[in-house]
């Protein structure tokens, strides 16, 4: 199903009789109506980023709902497509904290495959409708990726933005793993306590210090 040891780790969790009904309504949604991600980028977060690969999680509510733009990566859009206001928030942050050049595209690839997962609570959404696949499923199952993620003996850094974000995160371990909590980088609560909160170089120095190899934030350019 992921192509990686998820498929071990949550193996038990995909036959669970939501989990299967889950996979029927989302079979009809996609027939009736315009759902993102496209089916095939569905699971790409977990696909990109190995289980025992992972060292940093940033979890986002759900996908984007404009056309072309979602691609299963959490704050992330197909490279080509606008910059949408909260990656563009998240962009000046990063600049502000490290340094980085900000990239010409919003795609944040580079980022999961260096082990950061970017997953959203909820995995899919009908065009034009955010929250639209609220109570469908979803987030039992992420709830379920994130308990798996928390009994890793390797700390792992989770990055939480909003308040929903922060309510998931509820069951981590904040003795053994690093939580950076902030408000939320859209442009309605940015100002509130995201920018200047430098996530990005307090993952890194976290990992440093637990001999765990830094991640290299900088996105090229396409």
């Amino acid at each position: 199903m992921f192509g990686n040891d998820w498929d071990e780790v949550l193996h038990e969790e995909t036959q669970k009789p939501y989990f299967q009904d889950l996979r029927y309504t989302l079979a009809r949604e996609y027939k009736q109506y315009t759902v993102y991600p496209p089916k095939e980028l569905l699971f790409s977060a977990l696909k990109q980023t190995d289980y025992s690969k992972t060292r940093v999680v940033i979890l986002g509510q759900d996908p984007y709902h404009g056309a072309g733009q979602a691609h299963g990566l959490s704050f992330s859009v197909m490279p080509g497509v606008r910059i949408p206001p909260s990656l563009r928030n998240i962009y000046t942050e990063l600049a502000s904290d490290i340094g980085a050049d900000i990239p010409n595209h919003g795609s944040l690839l580079h980022w999961s495959q260096q082990g950061v997962l970017l997953l959203n609570a909820v995995l899919t959404v009908r065009e034009g409708q955010p929250n639209s696949h609220k109570g469908m499923g979803w987030e039992r199952f992420t709830d379920a990726i994130m308990e798996k993620l928390n009994e890793r003996d390797t700390p792992l850094v989770f990055i939480l933005w909003g308040s929903h974000a922060q309510q998931k995160g509820a069951c981590i371990d904040h003795s053994h793993h690093k939580v950076i909590r902030s408000a939320h980088p859209s442009p309605f609560s940015a100002h509130r306590g995201f920018l200047g909160s430098n996530p990005f170089s307090q993952t890194n120095q976290f990992l440093s210090a637990h001999g765990l190899e830094p991640i290299d934030w900088n996105i090229p350019n396409l």
